[in-house]
This record gives C-alpha cells, structure tokens and sequence, in this order.
C-alpha cells in the first residue's frame, strides 16, 4: 500500500545537521508547499470546508496518487482570491530559506485551475511581492515556472498558455507539466510546449514518475525538454539512461515524494545513486514537502544514511542544479559565489 510518509531511517545521533548547507532546489510547486497551518486559517476565514484534508497530527491526510490530486486540489480553494499568493509565497520561501535553500524555482499552476486573465496577473504581482519580501528578510531568491496540468487536457494546458504570454514576465523563466502522468500523452502537449519555446521560455515536464521509460522517452522526442521532473523510472532502460547522461538532461528527483507515494519502499531502494553513478545530472528536490511531510534538509539525512553521502555529494548535487537552473547568467554567478564562500555551519 502506498505510503504518506518517508520512512525516517536517519536516526543515530552521529548524523548530519544539513540546515546550514546551502542549496538550490528545483522542483517544488507552490500550492503542494503551502503550510497546513496557514491553509487552515485561510479556510476558515473563508468559511470553505476543509474536512478530511488533514489527520488526527493535523497534516495533509492521503494514501496514494490519486488521493492525494484530490487532496491537492481541495487544498488549493483556498487560494482561490488572487490575493493570498502573496502570504503563501512569503511562508514557503521563509521555510526553505531556514533549511538553507539559497535559490529555488516554484511551479506555480493558477492558470489551469480557473483564474481569469485579470486574476493570473493579480496572482502574479502577489507572488512577486511576496517573494521579494522573502528575499529582503532571508536572503532566498526564486524564479517561477508555469505548468500546465496534464490531467486538465491539452485544450485547458493552450488557454493557460495564452494567460500566461499575456503577463508580464517578471520571475518566470520556464515552462513544464505537471499532474496525473498516466492521462493523456506527451504528443497531446506539443503545441503549448512550442508555443512556449517561441516565447523564449525553458522547458521541464514531469514524466517518468508513474509512467515508465516510453514516456521519458516520448516526453523528451516530441517536447524537447531540457530536464525532467522525477524522471525516476528512466533507470529501468539502461539505454535511456545513457542518452540523459550523453545528453545532460538534468533529473529534478525527489526521493521522499516516491518513497511516500508509493514507487521505492525507501531510501536504500530509490535510484538516485545508480542514475548518479551512471553519470546523469541528479538534482535532489522535495516536490510537495508537507504532503509528504518531508523537508529539504530531510531528503539529506535518508541520502546519507542510506548511501553514506557527505559534502561532497551534496556539493556535486547543487553545482547540478545550478548548472540546470533557468535563472539569467548573473544570478548563476552570482549564485556560484555563494555556494564557494558559504560554509556549512558545524551541528549545535
């Protein structure tokens, strides 16, 4: 059955405060991120139900994919007034920034949940004020990446296009797809994906999670993406695996999100370490942390514990993010120096 919940096998004291260590993240969506305690307020000040949402420890409650799109789902209502992407914004950045996140691309995904023109750009200029309050209090800077959802339909994925070449462009440097993998196909998405290309964005999509190496495959021959979201089951065909190495296809994986829904029974199981011995550009993300009730700092503790990664994993880790990230040249210089010149604080 599938799991909610990492399997928490880092608990010997000799094991590393990883806080301090600072990282780039590439792979979050800013809904899935949303501190339950701020969705709960938000519901009741809005009078919108939220019964079932959360377990008896006040968590997000699902048992699998498919529960937890639906739990996904009922959660975002609460952000249904435009101006409340400011606060989420501000808290999630806030919480990364305190788990030594330096810089983090967000998917964000309003224009496939039924917000009007008018409202993306409201939705937007929040975002952007909340995220340059982040930066101002933590240090933590961001860009965004719209997504389509998948299980929406391609229809639905060309009309977010549109809303989304109509804003201005601010924070946005990529564009992806995001949702339910087994519903429709990559050839489905060609024309927003396209579209998007033409306007200068960079692409991602997830596939390869729920999905085996076909869709990798297909999702890289029809959308001409750069990286994949999760990408995980890519290492079920060795030859596939060779090309996203030959063809330096950054991986976004997020081993605890797998590991609660469902894919790998744990850590040890997981194959971030065979896709990075086999020389694929490996980046380590957290996707939906408090769905999976993981952090970043987390994801670090069940690598070093089951693979006896230290620093210089880490270290190769972000310099692959970076390397991958779609932010402009100064910031990844700007970035680089950063993650020279700061060093990870000892354990208290």
């Amino acid at each position: 059955m599938a799991r909610t919940r990492a399997k928490r096998i880092w608990t010997e004291p000799f094991l590393t405060d990883w806080r301090a260590f600072p990282k780039l993240e590439l792979h979050l969506h800013l809904e899935g991120a949303a501190p339950p305690a701020l969705v709960r307020r938000l519901g009741a000040a809005q009078a919108i139900p939220l019964d079932g949402l959360f377990d008896a420890a006040g968590r997000y409650a699902a048992s699998d994919f498919t529960s937890f799109l639906v739990a996904y789902e009922r959660m975002s209502r609460v952000f249904a007034k435009p101006e409340t992407y400011r606060e989420l914004a501000e808290a999630v950045l806030a919480e990364q920034a305190a788990h030594g996140v330096i810089y983090t691309e967000i998917f964000i995904s309003p224009p496939s949940l039924g917000f009007t023109s008018a409202e993306w750009l409201t939705m937007l200029a929040a975002i952007e004020e909340g995220a340059n309050a982040a930066e101002a209090s933590h240090g933590i800077v961001c860009r965004l990446i719209p997504v389509v959802i998948r299980h929406h339909g391609p229809e639905k994925a060309l009309e977010a296009v549109r809303t989304v070449l109509a804003a201005p462009r601010g924070r946005m440097r990529g564009f992806g797809l995001a949702g339910d993998e087994r519903r429709f196909t990559a050839a489905d998405f060609i024309r927003p994906f396209a579209e998007m290309a033409e306007a200068g964005f960079r692409l991602t999509a997830h596939a390869g999670e729920f999905c085996g190496p076909q869709n990798v495959r297909d999702t890289l021959d029809l959308l001409h993406v750069e990286r994949l979201g999760h990408g995980v089951r890519a290492v079920e065909n060795p030859e596939l695996v060779r090309r996203l190495a030959e063809e330096a296809i950054a991986l976004e994986l997020c081993p605890g999100s797998n590991i609660a829904l469902g894919l790998y029974p744990d850590f040890a199981s997981h194959p971030i370490d065979a896709l990075r011995r086999a020389g694929c550009a490996v980046t380590v993300s957290t996707d939906d942390p408090p769905f999976f009730h993981t952090t970043i700092s987390d994801e670090y503790l069940g690598l070093e514990a089951a693979f006896g990664y230290g620093e210089p994993e880490f270290a190769a880790f972000n310099r692959a993010a970076l390397d991958a990230a779609f932010c402009e040249p100064a910031l990844k210089t700007s970035l680089a120096a950063r993650l020279a010149r700061r060093e990870r604080q000892p354990e208290a």
